[in-house]
This record gives C-alpha cells, structure tokens and sequence, in this order.
C-alpha cells in the first residue's frame, strides 16, 4: 500500500523541496526491503513517478537520476524473477519517454547491462541482460551502441554454453544492424551473423532466417548479391522444417531487399515515361518500364548508400552491354549492376532474340558488342571511354527489322544445339584454374548431398550442382580460342539463318551451395533474359524454366520463391506456404520490374488458381497495388482475367477486390472500365445475407467510382443500386447510402445535361416519398436532410424539386416521419442563406410548416419543431431515429 501511495504523497509535498526529498529518501530505504512483492510494486511506480518528477524538475532536480535510477539498475539483477521483470519494463519505459539522461545511460545503465553479460554471469540473467542490450540500442542511438553495446553483443553471439543467449541475438540481429549502420554491420556483425546461421541449434538458424530483412536493409547491394544470398539459400535448404518454414516466409521480404529505387516504375499509363528519343524502341517494347531521363539522372533521396559508389566504377560498364535493344530504362539498371559483378571471376554474354551480339575480351578494362552486323558494331578499345550516354544512345543500335523466314524446325532445332554449344563455351571463364578448383568442390558437395536425395530441397540442389558440373567440365583452352578468335574477326557478317535461330543465353547458373559462403563467393553469376521470349507459345520444360531468368536478383532466389506455390512444399515446409508468397507477391514483382513480369506470371495465376481461399483473398487485397506496378497493359492483359474471376468468388475473397474497387477500375482504360457497370449488381447478392458490412462497402466505393463515370453511365447503372442500398434492412448501411444518393444529386447536377438530375429527383418523389411505407418516406427526409447540409444542389433547385413533396409529409400519420421533418426543417433548412436573408413564398411555407408541427399532438414533434437549432446536435437525433426504425 505504500508503494502505491508514493505518487500521490508526491504531488502533495511537491511545493517543498524537503519535503520531496524526504519521500525520495523514503522510497529509496524502501527498496531495500525484503519482500519481493514490495519491491516489484515499487518499481511498478517508478516511471509514473519519474515522469512527476520530470514535470517539476524546478523544484526537486536531479531527483530522478539520484534517487530512481539506482533502484532500477540494481534490480536488473534482483534474485526475484517478477523483481526483475518488473524492473527491465520500468526501463525500457523510461528510456522511451526520455526520461534518462544520455550521461546516465553511459555511466549508470551501459556498465551494469555489460557486467550482467560477463561470461561468469547467471543464466538467467544474462539473457534477459542482452535482451534489453538490443532493445534499448534503438533507442540510446548509434552512438552509445557502437562504442558501449556492440562490443559485447558481438561476444555474446559467439556464447558457446548458452544457447539461449544465442537465439536472443539472433532475434534481436537486425534491430542492432539497423542502429549501428552499413559499416559496422558488414566488419563486425556479419561474421556472427554467419556463425549463428550455421549454429547447431534450430531454433538459432530460426531466428536469423526471421531477420534476415533487417540485416539486408543494412548491407551494401554487393554484400547483399554475393554473400547473404548464398546464406539464405543455405537457410531454405536447412534440415530443420522450422527452418526452412522461417526462411520461406522471409524469402520474399529478402527479394525485396534487391529493389532499386531509380528503375522500379512509378508511373502507371506507358506513354507518361517515354522519351521521344527512344521511339523506334518503344514500338517493339511497348510493355517495358520506361522511366524519363530526369528519373534516372536526377539524385534520388530513396537509393541506397552505396549506390553512389557503384555509380563511380563506370570503366567496367561496357562488359555488361546487353539485350541492346532496350530502352533507357533497363540501360539504368544496367550501369549499376555490372558494377556488383566486378568481384566476379568471369563474364557473360547475353544476346538478345532480336538482335545478335557477341563479346568476348582478356582485358577486363575493355568489350565488344555486335548487333546485326559485326563489322559496323564492333567496338574498338577507343570506343569503351565513350561516355556512358553516348554509348548507350539508342541511335547506335537502331537496324532494320528482320524478314521472318520460315525455317524447318529438325534444321533449326540443330543449329539451335550447335549455336547454344559456342555460346556456352563463350561464357565459360577464361581463366583455367578456376573451373578445375571448382569441380573438386562440386563433385565433394554432390557426393555428400546424395544420401539424402529423398528430400525435395536437397534434390533441386544437386541437379543444380550437377549442371554447374557439367558446365565446367569444358576445355579453358578451347573455349580461350572460340572467344579471341569470334571476338577479332570483325570482317565476317551473321547471315539471316544464323540471326533467326540465335537464343538468350539462360544457362542454369546459380549461386553453389557450399558449407562456407566465402569460398562460394566467385561462383555466383546471373544472367540476363530477354522478355520477348515469353511470347513464344509452346515452351518445353527447360525452355519455360530458363524464361523465368533475370538479372535483378540472384536467380536462386527468385527460383526458390517461384518454387513455393510447388504442392510439395506444403507437405514438407508449411501449409500455409502459398499464403505467404501471396502476400510477398507485390514486392517481389516491384522489385523485379515490370519487364520481368513474365518470370512471376505463371506463379501468380497458380496462386489465383489455388484451393485455398486464403491465398486467393490475400491476392484479392493486393491487386490493386499489382496493377500500379505492373501498369496498363500488362494489367487488361493479366491482371484483369484474375479479377473477373475474383468477382465470381466467395465472399471473403470478394471483399477484398470490393475494398479497393475504386483503385483497381481508375487504372483501366475507360471502355474496359465501362465493362464492369454490368457487374456491379452482383455486389448486392451475398452468400449470406446478414453479411451487412460487405453492402455498406459498396456503397462506400460507389461513392468513389463516381468519379469515374459520366452521367448516363451514373444515371443508368448507378442510380438503382443506390436506391436498392437506401432501402437496406440495417440502418448503418442506409445511412452511407443516403451520403451515396446526395453525391449523386451533385454530380448529375454539374453534368451538361440537366434532364438527369431532374429525372433522379422525380424518381427520389415517386419511390421513396410517396412510398406506402413509413421507412421509405422517412428516407426521403433523410435523402433531403443530407442534401441540404452537404450543399449538394442549389438551394433555390431544391425549393422548386423537392421542398414541396418535402413539406407534404407534416401530415403523414406516422409520429417517426414528422419528428424526423420537424429536425431537418428547423435545424438545417431555415438555417441557410436562402431562407434566412430573402423573403419568398418557399420561406413562407416552411414557417407555416413548423408552427403546425409545434402544435402537432405529438409531443417529440413539438419538441424538434420548437427548439432553437443550436440546442442539439441534428446528427446524433437523427441516428437515435434511424436506429430506432427497425
């Protein structure tokens, strides 16, 4: 009891200084004692007690950091576990309120947390001590954690006894990232990070395959490409189901990691960011990102830090000019991811379908690049310090485009092989040790991963492996000589033959999965693909899986993410697996682009497909992001089938296309836009009636698709659902309804032409208020009262449409409807202008209207129809009598 009555003796003797020391003093032998329930009730009321003490520092200063804060470090290591808990609450509290000052968190709580971490610290204590360590590093500042707190959490990662203390350093991994920076996490945290990733503990790997999106968020992009991506990859494939369930679920926020600001497209309509230079490429890619050349040359407040540095290392850029023939908005992604893969030991070449190119060079410093003629486009040693905008000028690889020849498909299907085999070889690294190197380690890591060939992760990873084997099996020699020799003949021209069976390079290679990432660091590659690609129709099964390559991200990511909608991983990850790659759907498909849709259309339209409801309304909710992502065409060509079918689906999917109806129909061209008038209907019919809340939701978006109609389209379609709405068997729902019809009124009402307003005016008259029913004559006041207050149609409109029909109701035999006309007469209408300032004959009535409803017999309706208008408030008496209806 005293402890809970500190605070109000408190502010009592809070005008004398002694007499709050004196109470201090109190609290500070009361700590001492020897119950714990003492202790843990004072401590309870240390912050409220804290915050007093902060609001009258003038009277008792320093009160808190001489008196309080003692209390509450010294039971950080209280023998009681509810003393303790108590006290690491009452904590963190005051230092989220700021009630501590800087100088005492690095002399009075840093020091104590770090001793309770010491190694010959009790266990119990020494968890809960790093807990608050990582929690606390948010909000103590970059500053105090990097000199004071990390230190030691990077000791505590490596606690080889306490696993416990482990887990909660993994759990709290990204949060210290995030605190401390790029710099500090990639020299001091990312080898634990490693560490705890490989711990023998499943719930350890657990923890970091939980957070692996912070620690992302802190890495530079290169970190990110070559070394977290091979770790994660290592995390999906983990033993522990609970694992590789963690991981699955972080897959998809990790891919979102690799987003790049400058090339995500956030415009929706094709043509807002075309430049007129890029004309002739705009016609054959119409359905690419194209973003204007302020976007990818103004500085950009949202890039990550290290893009600047990436930016810097332009020499190298001419190794990575590929798929010449796109426009500039892929060339801007292009000129920072070749710097990523500088680190790499070898190059690729990708060529384009529609235009043939090949590059081949010992110097790193310089390339070769042919389009449709390789005398005209090779690039000579001059060439490569052009600067970055010339070279990539889309003049300089326009050509005429190709006859389509009819070729026998056995002669183009061997000159296919044969073409695929010298590009192979093209692709391969020059130098010889490397590949010799690397299939020690393939064939070791196959070899280990054979016994457990049952398991679908390990299987996917070991004919990963096997290809990358294979691949480096090829003669160094052979394909040194294939590439200087193709690389200097500049005098020999591609025939048309050779032009037409040319193929993107779509190798399967992937990041190795090794037991060490550092030793996998030079085998990650990714290639480019050309999105034409996904136009051809009949796909075998390698060519479909090689149409899903891209360059945004590391392959093996995106081909793990793509593999979760697989019926397997339900049965040996989670059964919820599918719901989860919904729901990262959106950000993985920014991430990548829309020019590489086509690698996640397949997988979106199995996850539209799928059993589960659940994953079909997480779809359902998110579509209307998608669409802005993916833009016009690619949303009526994709897009609009799976919302068709949402339409038709339970309600709990159609809830979530109806939430955002108004989001999803602005983005389509108007005529497609026009084509769900006929289906809005369909809104009004639930599985279960009862369901009210799905029809207050229309009306809701009805009131935003009015935007986006024109007056007959409202008038026609519009109009009779509105009606049916105001009708509604529950009041909530009528009563937004009543907001739909008066925005109704105003729009038909600016519209050119003013027949439709009159037209939905009479119809408002004939239905409602000469209705046989009470309810429905009660609308119509209501429709009126709305009306009126919200200034929907002109005042002088209003006394010549619907004033007099109004007034007719002061006779209607129902108390219900006068009360309600009592309220809107007195309260709304004779407070406008137009019957306050202008004597007329529809002022005359409504006066005339009002002193009859004072005498009327009711007595509510002389009550409403006597009372001064700023005496009550008209809304809430209005809902008292719409609630009351039923």
């Amino acid at each position: 009891m005293v402890a809970r009555s500190l605070l109000d003796t408190l502010k009592e003797v809070s005008d004398d200084e002694r007499d709050c020391i004196a109470v201090l003093e109190r609290i500070s032998r009361l700590a001492d004692d020897s119950e714990p329930t003492v202790r843990a009730e004072l401590m309870e009321q240390v912050p409220h007690i804290a915050m007093f003490c902060q609001e009258n520092r003038p009277s008792i200063p320093y009160a808190f950091s001489k008196y309080l804060l003692p209390i509450v470090v010294r039971y950080l290591a209280d023998q009681n576990n509810q003393v303790r808990k108590t006290s690491q609450a009452a904590l963190l509290v005051l230092l989220e309120q700021e009630l501590i000052e800087r100088y005492d968190v690095e002399t009075k709580v840093c020091p104590v947390l770090i001793d309770l971490t010491a190694p010959d610290s009790n266990d119990d204590v020494k968890t809960e001590a790093v807990a608050i360590m990582c929690k606390m590093a948010s909000m103590v500042g970059k500053d105090i954690t990097e000199r004071l707190v990390l230190p030691r959490f990077c000791e505590m990662c490596c606690d080889c006894r306490m696993f416990h203390v482990r887990k909660v350093c993994a759990a709290n991994f990204g949060d210290i990232c995030s605190v401390v920076g790029q710099q500090a996490t990639e020299e001091m945290l990312l080898p634990r990070f490693f560490q705890l990733c490989s711990d023998n503990v499943w719930g350890v790997r657990k923890a970091c395959a939980e957070c692996f999106m912070a620690v992302s968020c802190a890495t530079s992009q290169e970190v990110r490409r070559t070394k977290l991506s091979t770790l994660f990859i290592n995390l999906i494939s983990d033993p522990s189901r609970w694992v590789r369930q963690a991981a699955f679920q972080s897959l998809g926020p990790f891919i979102s990691t690799f987003a790049n600001p400058s090339s995500s497209g956030q415009y929706f309509k094709e043509e807002d960011g075309k430049n007129p230079e890029d004309c002739g490429s705009a016609q054959e890619n119409s359905e690419q990102v194209r973003t204007t050349e302020d976007v990818t040359t103004d500085e950009d407040p949202n890039r990550t830090e290290d893009l600047a540095s990436y930016s810097d290392d332009s020499d190298d850029f001419a190794t990575k000019l590929e798929n010449v023939m796109e426009d500039q908005n892929a060339l801007s992604n292009n000129s920072k991811r070749e710097s990523d893969f500088q680190t790499e030991s070898s190059f690729h070449c990708t060529l384009p379908s529609e235009s043939c190119g090949e590059m081949a060079d010992e110097n790193e410093q310089s390339s070769h690049c042919c389009t449709t003629d390789l005398q005209e486009a090779g690039l000579n040693s001059q060439e490569t310090s052009l600067s970055e905008q010339e070279l990539y000028n889309s003049f300089h690889f326009w050509r005429t485009p190709l006859p389509e020849i009819d070729i026998d498909y056995e002669l183009q299907q061997t000159s296919d092989i044969k073409l695929d085999r010298e590009i192979q070889e093209l692709t391969m690294p020059v130098s010889p040790s490397i590949p010799m190197a690397t299939r020690k380690e393939l064939e070791e890591m196959i070899e280990n991963l054979e016994p457990h060939i049952d398991d679908p992760d390990v299987k996917a990873q070991v004919e990963v492996l096997s290809a990358a084997l294979r691949a480096s099996s090829l003669d160094p020699q052979e394909e040194t000589m294939a590439s200087v020799g193709k690389g200097t003949d500049s005098q020999t021209e591609l025939t048309i033959n050779d032009q037409q069976s040319f193929k993107p390079i779509l190798g399967d290679i992937v990041p190795l999965i090794g037991d060490t990432v550092e030793s996998m660091d030079s085998t990650l590659h990714y290639i480019h693909n050309d999105s034409d690609l996904s136009t051809n129709s009949s796909f075998s099964p390698e060519e479909e899986r090689k149409s899903k390559v891209q360059d945004v991200v590391p392959q093996a990511l995106l081909d793990q993410y793509l593999s979760m909608t697989d019926p397997s991983r339900a049965q040996t990850v989670d059964t919820e697996i599918a719901k989860h790659c919904a729901y990262s759907l959106p950000g993985v498909a920014l991430t990548l682009g829309r020019q590489n849709w086509h690698c996640l259309k397949d997988t979106y339209e199995t996850l539209a497909s799928d059993m589960q409801w659940k994953v079909r309304r997480t779809l359902a909710f998110s579509i209307h992001e998608l669409a802005v992502i993916l833009g016009d065409q690619l949303t009526a060509g994709d897009l609009v089938p799976v919302f068709n079918g949402f339409l038709k689906d339970l309600d709990e999917v159609r809830i979530g296309v109806l939430k955002h109806l108004h989001d999803f129909l602005k983005l389509l061209h108007v005529d497609k836009r026009r084509e769900y008038l006929y289906q809005l209907q369909e809104f009004l019919v639930t599985d279960n009636s009862r369901n009210w809340r799905f029809r207050a939701e229309l009306a809701e978006q009805l009131i935003l698709l009015l935007d986006l109609y024109s007056a007959r389209d409202i008038y026609d379609y519009l109009r009779p659902i509105a009606f049916s709405l105001c009708a509604d068997k529950v009041s909530s729902v009528r009563w937004i309804s009543y907001k739909l019809v008066s925005e109704m009124v105003k729009k038909l009402y600016m519209a050119s032409t003013p027949t439709f307003v009159v037209d939905l005016m009479n119809e408002l008259v004939e239905k409602f208020c000469r209705c046989h029913k009470w309810s429905g004559r009660q609308t119509f006041v209501f429709i009126c009262q709305t009306i009126s207050e919200d200034d929907c149609l002109p005042m002088d409109q209003f006394a010549v449409h619907l004033l007099p029909h109004l007034l007719h109701l002061a006779s209607d035999k129902v108390p219900n409807v006068r009360v309600l006309l009592a309220k809107t007469l007195k309260q709304t209408l004779l407070e406008k202008e137009y019957f306050l300032n202008s004597a007329n004959s529809h002022q005359e009535a409504v006066e005339q209207t009002i002193m009859a409803l004072q005498m009327d017999g009711d007595s509510d309706v002389k009550y409403f129809a006597s009372i001064h208008p700023a005496s009550t408030k008209i809304a809430d008496d209005a809902m008292s009598t719409a609630s009351s209806t039923y």
